[in-house]
């Protein structure tokens, strides 16, 4: 296993362990709001919607990481072995670059675990 592989395993136990709490309070409406403001402008959401300057978001609970169709992924993101939930969705959210050293992501990461728990909670609603 690579050594950005372990690294993003053992983050992601750390992170769910300490967000655990602040996911199952997320507020649906609220992630819209954070999304609309800091996700849009790179990514879709809708069944179908085109890949941006970031892939199209629909379905990613439970997909692998750099698997979209159409989205030309660097190669960190395809060679993470990542499958999207909670836990990694909010350990990336929070440092994309640190999860995912090499990342084509420039966002440097939502600065709060109720903003982290808010846009999951928006996600898991709309991209189902």
């Amino acid at each position: 296993m690579s050594k950005g592989k372990v690294l993003a395993l053992s983050v992601a136990l750390a992170m769910g362990l300490s967000s655990a709490a602040a996911l199952a309070e997320g507020d649906a409406k609220a992630g819209a709001k954070v999304f609309k403001k800091r996700c849009f402008a790179c990514h879709t959401i809708n069944k179908g919607g085109k890949n941006k300057v970031g892939p199209n978001l629909w379905g990613v609970f439970g997909r692998a990481s750099g698997t979209m169709e159409g989205f030309k992924f660097s190669d960190a993101m395809t060679e993470a072995g990542i499958t999207w939930d909670d836990a990694t969705m909010a350990q990336y959210l929070a440092k994309p670059k640190d999860m995912v050293p090499g990342t084509k992501m420039a966002f440097a990461g939502l600065r709060t675990e109720k903003q982290i728990a808010n846009v999951i909670a928006y996600l898991k609603q709309a991209t189902q």
